[in-house]
């Protein structure tokens, strides 16, 4: 029986455990991003991208609604408000038999919300690579 992997996901989540992280990912997870147009392939990017959206984020008003579950997959609502501007999104979690995450992809709303993380992840993701 494999581990439940959106246990280990909110887990991560709740204590911003990157480490506990890199068990989660499988070695060839592919990351979807609201603002980057290609897939991000591999456990090193979609860490560095994850890491940074904790980061932006993962402030003390962010919380996840809803959840939906499938065998191998579940869409988790969340919401958050950074600088003033209310963000709801979803995240889309597809993980293999080993429980490991195979590919994450983030879908957010408002435009204006879309415009604020292009600009907080690229400033994070740019701080983490010093």
């Amino acid at each position: 029986m494999t581990p439940d992997t959106i246990a280990r996901w909110h887990a991560v989540v709740a204590r911003r455990d990157l480490a506990a992280l890199d068990a989660l990912l499988d070695p060839a997870v592919v990351f979807i991003s609201p603002v980057v147009h290609a897939p991000q392939a591999g456990r090193a990017l979609t860490r560095a991208y994850l890491g940074a959206a904790l980061q932006v984020l993962g402030n003390a008003g962010f919380r996840y609604l809803g959840e939906w579950r499938a065998p191998d997959s579940a869409v988790l609502e969340f919401e958050t408000e950074v600088d003033g501007i209310r963000i709801n999104g979803v995240d889309m979690i597809r993980w293999g038999a080993d429980g490991r995450i195979v590919e994450f992809k983030v879908m957010v709303r408002p435009l204006k919300a879309i415009n604020l993380l292009h600009q907080k992840m690229a400033a994070a993701l740019a701080g983490a690579q010093q």
